[in-house]
């Protein structure tokens, strides 16, 4: 064999040795490649793989429930979707566009500065809270990054009735008002989580594994009563709108429990549709609102001057000439009562009476009987926003703002304050905690007034309904009305307005065996009729005329009974 031949030859023999060597070294990586994942890192590729496709999706929870006292809904939670879209990887052409502006009921033009301005972002929102049917109808759609997740949205079925008490909640179903914030850790819930696969589109498949279970919050049965709340709601509009006043509140309470049965506020707002409400509209005045109880807190005078023994029963007071001079200031009287006692202080509403009771009290006393009814204290009811209202300070305490305190001046209060003072009064002198929720045996109380001064005091405001009364129209066929009226002046820079009053009217029914307390406060009325007795008391008779009837109270007024009055030492 020739030189060149051998030559040719041995090149050959060692290309194929590389070509050999070649292939098995690539035979041999890809081998310890395939081992590499399948067996010493199986997960890496596969968790690559799932981050690309699968996701952790948080599951809502079910909101708990708001019911009355007798299981009717108060606010529920209902299924919605939300829709979303994902800028960061797809766009929306024209057609697309107009097709979710079409069935979203927004701008086109909104929509696309909406992802243009959020690109980089792999979600965002562009309508939340569809309708079941609108979610069918965008799920067809099949647009690629358009997706539509799954929440709940609040609907309060008595809606204006119960607006105040209840609240609600933002967009995220988190509590913003009233007792949905109140209660918002108790009725939310614990989300859970579930694992879901992604389509293409970015439209997550049907199923998917549970990781953790959605935990539903829990329903409360309130102390509110739905019919007493919507025959208050009913009159205190009313009310309102014959007199074109400002706002109006009023607040039923149980007399033994101290519950709250019914509150309403005018103006009301609608918690379904909160597109075009007014700010002013969200206060819940029952709570929030302070103001001068005027009249009403003549009661707590009385009481005060029985539990310090220098007045009794037929202790007389000299209210001539219907005037009275304290510190160069003159209190009034609506017109010259003569000599009087304490029934008739009452009845007829004497400032004159009132104002001579507190001064011959010690102050200290008075200022703590006032706090003992739970004037500037806190009512229990822990209610968003509730105001403690204000009492004078007593180290700077005047002859004057004694006299003026008799008849509800100098201090201010809310209306729900004011008719839990009532309670104490209708349940012998126990003071108790205001409760939202229902509850199912009688708290316990703390005994600020003994019993038989209650029951004077009590009686001696029947007076007030009576013919010769303040309050003529407040009362009740058949049934025993305790109350009292205010007509106070509102106040203004230096003094107090002649033309804008507050109308008041605080009652208690039956009086012989207590079983409802009721404040109303209208505010600012027009016209020439502003006395309490005129303009909140027919609000308590229309009321509980409905009350009584629904809660199958017995009538009283014609039952025989012991003696109206304790006979004191």
């Amino acid at each position: 064999m020739s030189r060149k031949l051998k030559t040719v030859t041995h090149v050959g023999v060692w290309r194929l040795h590389l070509v050999r060597f070649v292939f098995v070294s690539l035979m041999l990586g890809l081998g310890w490649r395939l081992a590499d994942i399948q067996v010493v890192h199986p997960d890496f590729l596969r968790d690559q793989g799932d981050a690309r496709n699968i996701r952790k999706v948080s599951i809502a929870a079910h909101r708990g429930m708001f019911l009355d006292r007798h299981g009717e809904p108060l606010a529920i939670s209902t299924p919605v979707h939300s829709v979303w879209f994902n800028p960061k990887k797809h766009t929306l052409d024209d057609a697309q566009l107009q097709q979710l502006a079409t069935l979203l009921k927004i701008r086109a033009s909104s929509i696309s500065k909406k992802i243009e301005a959020n690109k980089k972002r792999g979600f965002i929102y562009l309508k939340r809270r569809v309708a079941p049917e609108l979610a069918n109808k965008i799920r067809q759609l099949k647009i690629e990054g358009l997706g539509l997740q799954r929440e709940y949205k609040r609907y309060y079925p008595a809606s204006e009735v119960t607006a105040h008490l209840v609240g609600f909640n933002n967009v995220d179903d988190h509590g913003q008002e009233g007792l949905e914030l109140s209660y918002d850790s108790a009725l939310k819930g614990i989300p859970g989580l579930k694992r879901m696969v992604r389509d293409r589109r970015g439209n997550y498949v049907g199923g998917g594994e549970q990781i953790k279970a959605s935990k539903s919050g829990q329903n409360i049965n309130l102390s509110v009563d739905l019919r007493l709340q919507y025959l208050a709601h009913q009159s205190l509009k009313s009310t309102v709108e014959k007199y074109n006043a400002r706002s109006g509140t009023a607040v039923i309470l149980d007399v033994q429990t101290a519950e709250v049965l019914a509150m309403v506020n005018q103006p009301s707002f609608n918690p379904n549709n909160r597109r075009h409400l007014k700010l002013s509209h969200l206060r819940n005045r029952a709570v929030i609102d302070m103001f001068e109880p005027g009249s009403t807190v003549k009661p707590f005078t009385v009481a005060s001057g029985l539990k310090s023994g220098k007045f009794k029963l037929n202790t007389k007071i000299d209210t001539r000439p219907g005037t009275f001079k304290v510190s160069g200031h003159t209190i009034t009287d609506h017109r010259n009562y003569g000599v009087i006692d304490v029934a008739t202080l009452i009845q007829k509403s004497s400032n004159v009476g009132a104002s001579k009771i507190a001064l011959k009290l010690k102050p200290e006393q008075l200022w703590q009987d006032f706090s003992a009814f739970g004037m500037a204290e806190p009512t229990g009811g822990y209610f968003p926003g509730e105001v403690m209202g204000h009492m004078p300070d007593l180290r700077t305490w005047r002859k004057l703002d004694r006299a003026t305190l008799a008849y509800g001046y100098g201090l201010s209060t809310s209306a729900l304050q004011l008719a839990r003072a009532y309670t104490i009064l209708a349940n012998g002198g126990v003071s108790r905690p205001v409760s939202f929720q229902k509850l199912d045996e009688v708290p316990l109380g703390r005994r600020v007034f003994s019993q038989d001064i209650m029951k004077n005091v009590m009686s001696m405001m029947e007076g007030v309904v009576s013919p010769e009364g303040t309050a003529r129209l407040a009362a009740v066929e058949n049934y025993t009305v305790a109350g009292k009226t205010g007509t106070v002046k509102k106040a203004k820079k230096g003094g107090y307005t002649e033309s804008r009053y507050l109308s008041l009217f605080a009652g208690v029914i039956p009086a012989n065996n207590p079983r409802l307390a009721m404040v109303i406060m209208i505010d600012d009325p027009q016209g020439d009729k502003y006395y309490g007795g005129l303009i909140a008391a027919p609000v308590f008779s229309e009321v509980m005329t409905g009350a009584m009837r629904l809660l199958n109270i017995a009538p009283d007024k014609n039952v025989l009974k012991s003696p109206m009055l304790v006979a004191q030492k």
